[in-house]
C-alpha cells in the first residue's frame, strides 16, 4: 500500500483534525519545555542538580533532593511511554507526506532514539554517572528539533499543493 504523499488528498476534516491535533500537540510539548527551562534552567548543571540534588551546595539559593528510586523510575517510565505513543502517532501522519523518503525516514524514526537517550540518559545519570547529563542535552536538544521540523513539514503539506 503507498502512503506517500496521500496527505495532499485527505478530505479538509481529516486535513483540520490533523491540524488540531498538531496544534493541540504542540502545546503540551512546548509548555513541557518551558517546565524543563524553568527547573533545570536549561543547563547540564541544572540537569544534574534537578535529579541528583544540590545538598553539598552551600552557595545553592534553593535546596533539592536526590529523587527517590520510585520518583526516577516513575518520570522515565512515564516519559518513555507518553512520548513513543505521541511520535508514533507523528510518524503515521509523516508517512503520507510527500517529503523526500530520507528525511521522511530520518523524522520517523529518530525520536525514537532521542526518547531513549534523554531518559535512559537521565536514569544513567541519577545513578551517578554525571556525564550523561550531555548526553541528556544534547539528545533532548535534537529530539525537539525534529518535533519542531516533522510539525512544520505537517502543517505545510497539509494547506499546500503537492508541487
Amino acid at each position: 500500500m503507498q502512503v506517500h504523499g496521500v496527505i495532499h488528498q485527505f478530505p479538509k476534516e481529516i486535513k483540520h483534525l490533523i491540524f488540531v491535533f498538531v496544534a493541540t500537540l504542540s502545546i503540551g510539548y512546548f509548555g513541557g519545555l518551558s517546565f524543563v527551562k524553568d527547573t533545570t534552567n536549561a543547563s547540564s548543571k541544572g540537569i544534574q542538580e534537578r535529579y541528583l540534588g544540590n545538598e553539598d551546595d552551600e552557595e545553592a539559593t534553593k535546596m533539592m533532593f536526590k529523587k527517590s528510586p520510585g520518583e526516577i523510575k516513575t518520570l522515565v517510565h512515564n516519559h518513555i511511554l507518553s512520548l513513543s505513543v505521541i511520535f508514533f502517532l507523528l510518524a503515521i501522519i509523516l508517512s503520507t507526506t510527500s517529503i523526500s523518503m530520507k528525511l521522511k525516514l530520518f523524522l520517523m524514526i529518530e525520536p525514537f532514539i532521542s526518547v531513549v537517550c534523554t531518559f535512559g540518559g537521565i536514569y544513567v545519570m541519577w545513578t551517578g554517572i554525571t556525564w550523561m547529563k550531555y548526553i541528556v542535552m544534547a539528545s533532548g536538544f535534537l529530539m525537539t528539533v525534529v518535533y519542531t521540523t516533522s510539525i512544520i513539514v505537517i502543517v505545510q503539506q497539509l494547506y499546500l499543493k503537492k508541487q
